[in-house]
C-alpha cells in the first residue's frame, strides 16, 4: 500500500519546480484529449457502420442462393418447397438480374434490371425506401418499374406524371450476330411507378420490374439468377445457411448477408483499426511528456528516495512508486477525457447538432453525424493509454529504482 499512497501524493502535491507542474498538467491534458478523440472517433465509426449495415440489410437478403457456375439456373419448385419447410426460413423470393439499357424520352442510362416475384417485399425492405410513387411492378393491365434515384434523375423521370413508358433493352440470349442489329436485343416498355433511394451503389444501378417481364426480356420462361431468403427473427443464421447448403448441394453457392458484401465489411473493419492505430500513435507521442515530468520528479524527490531507503524501502518499491505515478496520472486524464467524449456523444445522439457537410442534399440518408456507443470502446481506450503510459513511465521509474543503490 505504500507505493500507491506516494504515487497519488506526487500527482497532486505542488512541486518546488514549477516546470514539473506544467509538464505533468500537459501530460494529463494530452491523455485526456487522446481519450476524448478515441471515444468520439470510434463512436462515429460505430454510427456510420451501423448506418451502412442497416442500408445494406434493407437491400441484401439474409441468405442468397446463386449458381456455382453461370449467371442463372432453372427454377426448381421442389427445391423451393424443401427450403421453405426448413426451420427458421420465413420467406423465399425468386429474382432474375440482367444488364440493361434504359431509355426515357431522349435520355438513356445503363444499369441492371432486376425482376422479382410477389414475395420480394417479404424478403427485403426495399419498398420502405421508395421516395416517390409506389413499389408497384404489375397489375392486370400494365407492367411497371421502380427505378433507382440516380438512374431516374438523368432520365428525367417524374413518376407522379409519367409522359411515356420506360423502354428497357437487354441482349437477346442465344443470338450472336444478326443481319438487323435490333434483332440482337429485346426491348419492352414499363410505366415508371416509383423512385427508390437507399444508397448510391444501389440507386445508380437497379431498376425493379416483375419477374415475368424480366423473363420476357431475357427470353427465358423458367430461369432465375438466384433465390433470396428471409430468416425468422431469433433463428440461427449460420444453422439455417448450413441446412440450406446441404439441401441445394455443390451446384449452388449459399451466402449470408455478410458474405454477399464481404469486401465492404472488411474495408470498414480495416478503416476502423487503422484510425485507432493512428490515434494510438498520437497518444504515444503525447506520452513523452510523462518521461520528462517523471525524470524531473525523480531529481526533485531524491531526498525522499533517501528517506524511503532509510525506512527500509528497496529499489523495487521506489520503482513501483514512480511507475504508478506515471500510469495513474495518465489514467486520470484518460477518464476525464472519456467522460467528456461520452457527454458529447450523448448530446449528439439526442440533439444531432453536428451536421454533415452537404447533409441537406437529398442524396444523403441523414444530415448529421451518426453516433453509437459501445462497451468495447472505453476498454480499447483504457488499454491503449495504460499500455502506452506504462512503457513511458518504465524508464524513469527504473532510473529512480537504480538511484536507491547510490545512497550510502
Amino acid at each position: 500500500m505504500l507505493a500507491p499512497k506516494f504515487a497519488f501524493r506526487y500527482i497532486f502535491s505542488k512541486k518546488s519546480t514549477n516546470a514539473i507542474n506544467v509538464i505533468t498538467r500537459v501530460s494529463m491534458t494530452g491523455m485526456a484529449v487522446g481519450a476524448f478523440a478515441l471515444i468520439v472517433v470510434l463512436s462515429v465509426f460505430n454510427g456510420f457502420e451501423g448506418l451502412v449495415l442497416s442500408l445494406y440489410n434493407s437491400f441484401y437478403p439474409d441468405i442468397e442462393i446463386t449458381a456455382a457456375k453461370g449467371k442463372s439456373f432453372e427454377e426448381n419448385k421442389d427445391m423451393m418447397q424443401k427450403i421453405l419447410k426448413l426451420d427458421g426460413v420465413m420467406a423465399l423470393s425468386r429474382v432474375l438480374e440482367e444488364n440493361a439499357y434504359f431509355e426515357y424520352g431522349e435520355n438513356a442510362q445503363l444499369g441492371t434490371v432486376k425482376g422479382v416475384d410477389e414475395h420480394y417485399n417479404d424478403v427485403t425492405a426495399v419498398n420502405h425506401f421508395v421516395r416517390s410513387g409506389n413499389f408497384l411492378l404489375k397489375d392486370s393491365s400494365y407492367n411497371y418499374a421502380v427505378i433507382g434515384a440516380n438512374i431516374g434523375m438523368p432520365l428525367n423521370i417524374n413518376v407522379e406524371h409519367p409522359t411515356e413508358p420506360l423502354r428497357i433493352t437487354v441482349p437477346r440470349k442465344g443470338v450472336k450476330t444478326a443481319f438487323v442489329p435490333e434483332d440482337e436485343f429485346n426491348t419492352l416498355p414499363a410505366i415508371p411507378a416509383g423512385i427508390f433511394s437507399i444508397q448510391q451503389e444501389f440507386d445508380s444501378r437497379y431498376v425493379f420490374v416483375s419477374l415475368p417481364l424480366a423473363r420476357e426480356l431475357t427470353g427465358s420462361d423458367s430461369r432465375v439468377s438466384g433465390y433470396e431468403i428471409k430468416i425468422k427473427d431469433g433463428a440461427n443464421l449460420d444453422k439455417a445457411k448450413k441446412q440450406i447448403s446441404e439441401l441445394v448441394g455443390k451446384d449452388f453457392t449459399v451466402k449470408n448477408r455478410y458474405e454477399q458484401k464481404a469486401e465492404t465489411y472488411r474495408i470498414m473493419l480495416i478503416e476502423r483499426w487503422v484510425t485507432t492505430a493512428i490515434l494510438a500513435f498520437i497518444i504515444l507521442i503525447i506520452s513523452f511528456n510523462i518521461i520528462g515530468s517523471l525524470s524531473m520528479l525523480v531529481l526533485e524527490k531524491s531526498k525522499d528516495i533517501s528517506i524511503l531507503k532509510a525506512m527500509g524501502a528497496n529499489a523495487a518499491v521506489v520503482r513501483r512508486i514512480y511507475l504508478l505515478n506515471g500510469v495513474l496520472s495518465s489514467l486520470i486524464g484518460a477518464v476525464s477525457g472519456m467522460a467528456a467524449g461520452y457527454l458529447l456523444c450523448l448530446l449528439q445522439m439526442k440533439y444531432h447538432f453536428l451536421k454533415l457537410s452537404g447533409g441537406s442534399d437529398s442524396s444523403f440518408v441523414i444530415d448529421y453525424y451518426p453516433v453509437e456507443l459501445r462497451l468495447i470502446d472505453p476498454l480499447i481506450t483504457i488499454s491503449i493509454i495504460a499500455s502506452v503510459s506504462f512503457v513511458a513511465a518504465y524508464f524513469p521509474a527504473k532510473r529512480a529504482g537504480e538511484s536507491v543503490m547510490n545512497f550510502s
